[in-house]
């Protein structure tokens, strides 16, 4: 045998090598059931109706998201946001809220997405350790913008965003999922969140539904380092503004024409494959259009972090069977979930710091947005001498009740008395729901300072007949600043 012989056989093996690997990963053509029922499914909800307390539940998340967008824009990540779009992104004509500025529907997305989560203010979904508003409500409002379509649509299309991202983090392992892993449940959730939102606004078919879902797969990410963020900068990037931008994208892409995998979810190198081996598939698919997620997702009573709601109920409602000054307490005992605490422990920023904010409680009565993010007084001698009465003791006892975060808190007077309380449900969430009154006033005293109270007002009133509107355009001159 010559060289040239032993070559072409050495090529020969080469190419059936690289064949019957190609094949290998080739995988059978057509969808598995999850994903046949799941994009069916997004593709009918353009026009599905929505149950009335469906509806109803759709209309105070999208009210308390939009707050908290227009009250974001004058926190640091909100700035930030538009800083960038002065400079770099101010071309086009979608929306940006709490500003005269306009862009392209991806830049609009990711700007609206850093206001929605410029804090703590937005809603979340515990199970699943996201934030399904601050993500969903920005692209679904951007595409829906682009597209033109009304306010029924809309509305269904926020609402289908939160069924399918929350439940890709179920199928994950929900709770545990992200207690357990480094990647950001957040910024996987808000990705499928806001890619299924802007999916349905752009009225994709099932099978580009199932394009489009693996367009999402491939940029979703996000790892937890987002704790180390002091600012609420790179914290509002991961949870909000990258899933924002990134779900419109899947969106736009492929109503451009783009095809792609009819499966992400199954076959040789699957999502789950890839960020969760032991993932449950099923769960995508679990009570689909029986249970909907947006009547799972809290509303924040206090504009703080969703481990401080509890201590702040508690407080309250010792308060409100004894009155008591800041200077009766001599120690205030907190007991919560040994991870739930260690999110809130002695944090830098004020409003994920359970510490500062119950001593903000104690001298306040209460905890306004303001004092939420008054950053200095964190330095406030008057507040370190009631911070340092707090006493945050992780429980272990209270981890076996996860994903519901208990939390107690006793008080211990100047006269040796002690009063507590346990919070097992905390208000906001769906087994102590605010009323519509609550959620209203939460928005308008988010929005008035921004908007003025009788835009504010007007756009509270838009919201709750949306599907009146027969464009969502028409909300742009509410949204925005005069």
């Amino acid at each position: 045998m010559n060289r040239r012989s032993v070559l072409g056989s050495a090529a020969a093996g080469a190419a059936g090598l690289a064949l019957s690997r190609t094949r290998a990963h080739a995988q059978p053509s057509g969808p598995g059931p999850e994903m046949t029922a799941l994009s069916a499914y997004m593709a009918a909800a353009a026009t599905r109706p929505l149950p009335a307390d469906v509806a109803e539940h759709a209309k105070r998340h999208l009210v308390d998201t939009l707050a908290s967008m227009v009250s974001g824009s004058e926190l640091p990540a909100g700035k930030a946001a538009l800083n960038y779009i002065g400079r770099h992104a101010g071309k086009g004509a979608a929306t940006i809220a709490g500003a005269v500025l306009t862009a392209a529907p991806g830049d609009a997305a990711l700007a609206n997405g850093m206001m929605a989560h410029a804090d703590e203010t937005d809603d979340s979904h515990n199970a699943s350790r996201s934030h399904p508003g601050c993500a969903t409500v920005p692209a679904a409002l951007a595409a829906a913008e682009e597209f033109g379509i009304g306010g029924g649509h809309f509305l269904r299309a926020v609402t289908l965003g939160y069924d399918v991202g929350t439940r890709v983090i179920m199928a994950m392992g929900g709770f545990a999922f992200g207690s357990e892993s480094s990647l950001a449940t957040h910024s996987i959730a808000g990705t499928f969140c806001a890619a299924a939102a802007a999916c349905c606004a752009a009225g994709l078919d099932d099978r580009q539904m199932r394009w489009a879902l693996d367009y999402t797969a491939q940029q979703s990410s996000g790892i937890v380092a987002w704790r180390r963020d002091t600012d609420h900068i790179e914290k509002a990037f991961v949870f909000a503004g990258m899933p924002a931008r990134n779900g419109v994208a899947s969106a736009l892409l492929v109503r451009s024409g783009w095809n792609g995998i009819d499966d992400i979810f199954t076959g040789a190198d699957n999502f789950f494959q890839a960020y969760a081996p032991k993932a449950e598939p099923g769960r995508l698919i679990e009570k689909l259009g029986e249970r909907y997620a947006i009547t799972e997702t809290d509303i924040k009573k206090w504009t703080v972090g969703s481990p401080i709601q509890g201590p702040l109920d508690a407080v309250e409602a010792i308060r409100g069977r004894r009155a008591f000054a800041a200077d009766e307490v001599r120690r205030i005992t907190v007991r919560l979930a040994p991870t739930v605490a260690a999110v809130v422990d002695n944090r830098d920023m004020p409003d994920v710091c359970l510490q500062h904010m119950l001593a903000v409680m104690l001298l306040d009565k209460t905890v306004s947005f303001h004092a939420a993010h008054d950053k200095p007084r964190m330095q406030d001698p008057a507040v370190l001498r009631q911070r340092a009465k707090v006493n945050l003791l992780p429980d272990n006892d209270l981890a076996k009740l996860l994903p519901v975060r208990v939390a107690i808190v006793e008080i211990e007077l100047a006269d040796g008395s002690r009063e507590a309380e346990r919070i097992a449900a905390v208000r906001g969430t769906p087994r102590n729901p605010m009323s519509r009154a609550e959620v209203v006033d939460k928005a308008r005293d988010l929005m008035a300072p921004v908007l003025g109270r009788e835009t504010s007002e007007r756009l509270i009133e838009a919201v709750f007949a949306i599907e009146s509107a027969s464009d969502v355009r028409a909300l742009r001159p509410l949204l925005q600043r005069g």
